[in-house]
């Protein structure tokens, strides 16, 4: 290459999505295909969205609200917050980003658990900040190993709970004993995209006391839940100092017009959000009843996936599920060779997943 790239550029792994439905239909000639690979809202999303964005429709010769007022008004009657300490950004990985640029100079140091979402070392590279890794125990973070990583250049930590792709989380009481041990000007980044589906009540949940702790940052996002991941919209709920540093930097329209439309209209709709997380409950109480009957092993979630033990090289089953027409996530590029990461789906999509391994397992 002629041009001079980012001296960090050859550090970092592009982010590796799950395979879209229209990618596997091409690949293998097959309709019909179920998707459990992505952590996605089988059921889709609130009827309440369509007629939200088709209203919005008209007006798209012009530039989104770039303050997203009623988003974050709603936003802020729902976490009792003010809205000024509100950051929307285009997926929450967005705000990853502004988060690494707005805070790290080059040579500063960000934790974060290993394996954990890409985006947090992608992010902290480009941002010329050293990702610092910190392996699981358990399947679960690390918070000892965290603090005993911690060093005089550490700017800021990530947290994610409950654990993607795991399903671990971490306990009130465990969160607030790591954060005792935290100095005090480094940003604690607690990414809690999937904290919705928790059924545990010891859990950690960052906004039942929202900005009571100024290094604390909520990360959440309309993407699980809400079912509205292909709109690309999240938000965060922070200090004000801290927000105020990353609207200063974010692009002035990062969040479109549709995207703003349809999380208000999710918020507004209660039913479907309880739907969701039924369904969720009920999906995965069906896949750890019928797997254990397949004599495999599950990992304990709390989120709307679960991981599951094949004893097999994962990438294999993975790749004959494919031609079944059925999506799931290998695990082999986190370091778990032998586990497959299943999406719940609905009670059709979960019969025929396990009929789906059933067949390929005992082949």
């Amino acid at each position: 290459m002629k041009f001079k790239t980012s001296e960090t550029l050859s550090t970092i792994n592009a982010y590796e999505a799950g395979k879209p439905l229209k990618e596997v239909e091409r690949e293998y000639k097959i309709t019909h295909i179920i998707k459990l690979a992505s952590n996605e809202n089988p059921l889709g999303f609130s009827p309440n969205v369509h007629d939200a964005v088709k209203a919005q429709m008209r007006d798209m010769n012009r530039y989104p609200e770039s303050s997203g007022y009623l988003l974050k008004q709603k936003l802020s009657r729902k976490f009792k917050v003010p809205p000024e300490n509100i950051v929307l950004g285009n997926g929450s990985d967005d705000i990853i980003a502004l988060l690494a640029h707005g805070f790290l100079n080059p040579g500063d140091e960000a934790l974060m658990p290993l394996p954990s979402f890409l985006m947090y070392e992608i992010s902290v590279k480009t941002a010329k900040g050293c990702p610092i890794m910190v392996p699981l125990v358990d399947f679960s973070t690390n918070l000892k190993g965290l603090i005993d990583r911690l060093s005089p250049k550490t700017r800021m930590i990530f947290i994610t709970n409950p654990f993607n792709p795991t399903g671990s989380i971490i306990s009130f009481h465990e969160f607030n004993d790591f954060l005792a041990k935290v100095p005090e000007d480094v940003i604690i980044i607690v990414d809690e995209a999937y904290i919705e589906f928790v059924r545990d009540e010891t859990v950690y949940d960052s906004l039942q006391k929202p900005l009571a702790d100024p290094r604390i940052v909520t990360l959440r996002t309309f993407s699980k839940v809400y079912g509205l991941a292909g709109f690309r919209v999240g938000y965060g709920i922070m200090d004000f100092e801290i927000a105020d540093v990353l609207n200063r930097i974010r692009q002035p329209f990062n969040v479109n017009t549709l995207a703003q439309a349809a999380a208000v209209a999710a918020l507004e709709d209660e039913e479907f959000f309880k739907k969701t997380i039924n369904t969720i409950h009920e999906g995965l109480d069906y896949l750890f009843s019928e797997l254990g009957a397949l004599g495999l092993k599950c990992l304990p979630t709390q989120s709307n996936f679960l991981m599951v033990d094949l004893k097999a090289d994962a990438t294999k089953v993975f790749e004959e599920m494919l031609k079944l027409g059925v999506i799931v996530r290998s695990m082999k590029s986190y370091g778990f060779d032998t586990f497959l990461r299943i999406t719940a789906g609905t009670k059709e999509e979960n019969t025929i997943l396990i009929n789906s391994l059933q067949k390929v397992i005992q082949k």
